[in-house]
């Protein structure tokens, strides 16, 4: 029987590459909020939703349960990167990049966790910025520094019962939607060990690894993915 994988923020960029991935031998899950996905499979199921609204995380498992039967692999890829400049104080924006980088996993883990089995896999996509803080935007840096304490805080707790949680931190990702000036690109580029920046399909193949059983012993991890960014 096929596994099913729930991908957040899937219509787009880094989480549609994830999705057309394991569509290839997963039954899928997408939920979006703004971005209506396009040239998607037939067999992905597209779930509008905002996860930071109260109950709209049961509601989500509820309809893929309804579909498939099972949950097993849950991708929290939808986040929200914003600037907050020093010399600012915007409470609700702030509270927001928190809403969405951290509170929002922790709710659909909560309404997922009666259906996941023993096997089942976490995988967070966080950000080399949770270590290298980006200028006017730490909130955003420091919203992906408590996803990956919480990481390591779900996989001690999820352990006792064979549920593994892990993180892949992508480094600069240009996405085919919305790809980065080429001086800027040129910029990340010159500052990777690589000499290219991680593309979509690279972050894809990392959290396939993560969710698979060839990551069966691999838990509270955080995997960076970024070409050697500022190595």
């Amino acid at each position: 029987m096929k596994r099913t994988t729930l991908i957040t923020g899937g219509a787009r960029g880094i989480g549609k590459a994830i999705a057309g991935d394991f569509a290839q031998d997963h039954d899928v899950a997408i939920i979006w909020l703004s971005t209506q996905p396009e040239d998607l499979p037939d067999s992905i199921l597209a779930l509008q939703s905002d996860l930071t609204e109260p109950g709209a995380a049961d509601d989500v498992v509820a309809q893929i349960i309804k579909r498939f039967g099972r949950l097993d692999v849950i991708v929290n890829n939808a986040g929200q990167v914003a600037p907050s400049p020093v010399d600012t104080h915007d409470a609700a924006a702030l509270r927001s990049i928190l809403a969405v980088n951290l509170l929002a996993p922790d709710a659909l883990l909560t309404a997922a966790l009666p259906h996941l089995k023993p096997g089942a896999a976490i995988v967070n996509i966080s950000s080399v910025n949770a270590v290298l803080p980006p200028m006017g935007a730490a909130i955003y840096g420091a919203s992906k520094a408590a996803l990956n304490l919480w990481t390591r805080g779900m996989a001690k707790d999820l352990g006792p019962r064979g549920i593994r949680v892990n993180a892949v931190a992508p480094g600069a990702v240009n996405i085919p939607e919305d790809p980065r000036p080429d001086e800027l690109t040129a910029l990340f580029v010159k500052e990777t060990a690589l000499g290219r920046l991680a593309r979509p399909e690279d972050i894809a193949s990392a959290v396939r690894f993560l969710s698979s059983d060839a990551a069966n012993a691999i838990t509270g991890e955080v995997l960076t993915v970024s070409g050697g960014y500022r190595l």
